[in-house]
């Protein structure tokens, strides 16, 4: 300015971001943090231009969104007797009723997550849910056990994915996660299935014989398709980390690739969206 006085000189500035996806991931699930601080969050993404707010909702270590059809997702699964995740990770993994004196933990009710989606939104933020499947849903068995293969809470952190009434549940949990989110994008994990009880369960074995599944390596796919039509029949996208590249995927779903980059690598060259989201440093 001291060159030019008070004048400003008449330029064009020309400016577009590198990347279209400029993503932060929170995960609550290990870590539950209360809207107030997930607010500040979003403010600070603002300030550095990031606009997709990836929010990791449900994994083994609590479950973090109200759903009406399941109450006892928020009554029990959000909950554990340890203060933190170190506690709960390395003490035993149990969950207590949230009127227990000793519960620590948290989740959003659903006024909550519409207020945290509007003020993203009002900063040009596209919110996007994650909810797990087939894997990371120990918290689910706490009050749900029918939903896993041996029918008993703190066996299994899967789904039985030749369980009908999963199917069920998955569809009535991401049809009220939709109406909370307007996001094009719904993340539903798909990583990391250990597949021990999946070997044993006549349910899992008996839908690998209907459907000639690729033995118990099948499974996950299996669930995973049924996710991915499920989306796209209500004209949503699907997300999911880098293990869904066993499946065929719809030309619009998103991959997101942990495991270094190659997954990023094989989604684009098979005509995917990728997101680059590598854990090594």
């Amino acid at each position: 300015a001291g060159h030019h006085g008070r004048r400003i000189p008449a330029v064009t500035i020309v400016d577009a971001p590198r990347f279209g996806y400029r993503g932060f991931m929170l995960d609550v699930s290990r870590h539950f943090r209360d809207k107030e601080f997930v607010e500040r969050q979003l403010d600070l993404m603002a300030r550095y231009k990031l606009n997709r707010f990836h929010w990791h909702l449900t994994d083994g270590a609590g479950w973090r969104i109200e759903i009406r059809k399941y109450p006892a997702l928020t009554d029990i699964a959000a909950w554990h007797p340890y203060p933190d995740w170190e506690g709960w990770n390395f003490g035993g993994k149990r969950y207590c009723h949230r009127d227990d004196p000793a519960a620590a933990g948290g989740y959003y009710t659903q006024d909550d997550i519409r207020e945290v989606v509007e003020y993203a939104r009002a900063l040009h933020i596209e919110v996007i849910p994650e909810i797990e499947f087939p894997a990371h849903s120990d918290a689910v068995f706490i009050g749900y056990p029918e939903l896993c293969c041996t029918g008993k809470p703190y066996t299994t952190g899967e789904f039985c994915v030749g369980n009908e009434q999963v199917y069920t549940f998955m569809e009535d949990v991401l049809t009220e996660v939709m109406e909370l989110f307007p996001s094009k994008y719904i993340h539903i994990g798909g990583d990391e299935a250990r597949k021990v009880a999946w070997a044993t369960c006549p349910k899992c074995q008996a839908l690998i014989e209907r459907e000639r599944l690729d033995g118990i390596q099948g499974l996950q796919p299996y669930m995973i398709a049924r996710i991915q039509d499920f989306l796209a029949s209500k004209g949503r996208v699907m997300v999911g980390w880098d293990e869904i590249l066993h499946n065929e995927l719809h030309s619009e779903t998103l991959v997101m690739s942990y495991r270094g980059q190659k997954g990023a690598i094989e989604a684009a060259n098979r005509g995917n969206y990728a997101v680059m989201t590598p854990g090594e440093v």
